[in-house]
């Protein structure tokens, strides 16, 4: 018998964060250097490098035996503890009632996609994951091009809002940002919420790193601000590090119990609930401890420390800028000065230029332009910094930490050598790719003046 796939998933393409590790597992298996045997820099891939929290895994083993099926929005104890951790950590006054559970954020972004009607308006860069949920659904959309400082104009978005005819748009923000670690503050969120409440325009508000900000005192959740308009997402898989427990949340709008209504209906639909076992953990995760303050401290100083090393080392290579990160551990890195050298090297689009640099002998992975809803010729790239064994690192940051600029460039160097050394091969492939350019032309000149 011949299956036939429905065309509505035929058109999706596979995720391109799961395809570049497709194509760097054949990569590894293909190269036929003996270099290629220890695989490659990665910067690639945007998964928090440090253990579990201890509390969360006793927490799971302590729980392994809650077989039986969850409350569709989540248990109680945890949509507690979920309450009291936004209270704490974000101002925010959330009744549980308002706080619904699911298998990451990723899916519950998903499921407000889905019961929500209205075009989405999806600011450019983005993260790889929003472009493809939007297209599965069907949903229509715009994107919004942010300006030089890659975040969204409120007078840009009024534009867009206002060629828009639907009765309700439906506005992305994910703050911090993927893939350029910045951060929005007070005044430009409120900004943003002025037009939105003018616009009738909903937020989702993608928050799954604020607790990796920096400065932790300047993160500000769209939730404060726009409360009547504004989903949250969070959950355990940045802050906590577990990404593998796949487990998120949403704080729904004040008001919005019909809506909240449908949502559970979707999700008794969907996937009757989150595993109980990993809900129970969860708990341990976002009640207030010392413990996970401690974490939390200690693992942001840390992305910041390899942020910073990240952002001024790219910075040094002549032609290469950047963004400063804020808070996540990933920068945007921009390229496009070395277009025409690309373009005379046939590396015409951002795709070729991943490809290139994980070839021998860069063996460097990043994710392109194009993955992050960039024009494919736009050469700039997501560089994610937590290639390093972490749980080693955090016991180092603990036995000495480090105070001056000094003292945590040799931490970095020391702690984060595949960081240090791919960064050197991100400078060598465009330091080659210059000579090149530079011999072509002195060929020419050459050629020219033997014609004459």
């Amino acid at each position: 018998m011949k299956f036939i796939v429905d065309q509505q998933v035929e058109d999706i393409e596979m995720p391109e964060n799961l395809k570049l590790n497709t194509f760097l597992q054949e990569f590894h298996s293909d190269c036929p250097n003996s270099e290629c045997s220890f695989g490659f820099y990665g910067f690639a891939f945007g998964q928090s490098p440090f253990p579990v929290p201890k509390l969360i895994q006793e927490a799971l083993i302590k729980n392994v035996d809650k077989g039986a099926y969850a409350a569709v929005p989540g248990i109680p104890e945890l949509r507690s503890a979920i309450s009291k951790y936004n209270k704490h950590y974000f101002g925010m006054d959330i009744a549980p009632e308002r706080i619904y559970v699911g298998p990451g954020t990723k899916e519950l972004i998903f499921n407000l996609l889905e019961i929500l009607h209205g075009t989405v308006i999806l600011p450019t860069p983005a993260w790889l994951g929003y472009l493809p949920q939007i297209r599965f659904l069907k949903k229509n959309y715009h994107m919004l091009p942010t300006r030089a400082n890659k975040k969204i104009s409120p007078n840009d978005l009024r534009k867009l809002a206002l060629r828009l005819q639907d009765r309700q748009k439906i506005l992305i923000l994910n703050n911090p940002h993927n893939p350029t670690g910045l951060l929005y503050d007070r005044l430009e969120l409120e900004e943003i919420a002025d037009v939105c409440r003018e616009q009738n325009i909903a937020v989702i508000s993608d928050e799954i790193y604020a607790l990796t900000t920096y400065d932790f005192s300047k993160f500000v959740s769209m939730g404060k601000i726009y409360p009547e308009g504004t989903f949250v997402t969070n959950g355990l898989s940045k802050s906590h590090a577990a990404g593998g427990y796949r487990l998120g949340y949403v704080i729904f709008p004040q008001h919005a119990i019909d809506l909240r209504r449908q949502f559970k209906k979707i999700l008794a639909t969907e996937y009757t609930a989150v595993s109980t076992p990993i809900q129970h953990a969860a708990v341990a995760g976002f009640e207030i401890s010392k413990e996970m303050d401690e974490y939390f401290d200690v693992t942001r100083s840390i992305h910041q420390i390899m942020g910073d090393y990240t952002y001024h080392a790219l910075t040094a290579i002549d032609g290469v800028k950047a963004t400063k990160p804020d808070a996540t551990f990933y920068l945007l890195a921009d390229f496009n000065a070395f277009a025409p050298d690309l373009q005379k090297a046939k590396i015409t689009t951002s795709q070729k230029l991943s490809e290139s640099l994980i070839i021998h002998p860069y063996h460097t992975a990043i994710v392109g332009g194009d993955s992050l809803v960039l024009e494919r010729t736009d050469f700039s790239a997501r560089i994610a910094y937590v290639d390093y064994d972490g749980a080693k690192v955090y016991q180092k940051y603990l036995e000495n930490k480090p105070k001056s600029h000094s003292e945590k460039l040799e931490f970095v160097k020391n702690n984060a050598p595949k960081v240090v050394a791919g960064i050197d091969m991100i400078n060598n492939f465009f330091e080659s790719l210059r000579k090149d350019s530079l011999r072509d032309l002195e060929a020419k000149k050459n050629s020219i003046i033997a014609f004459n």
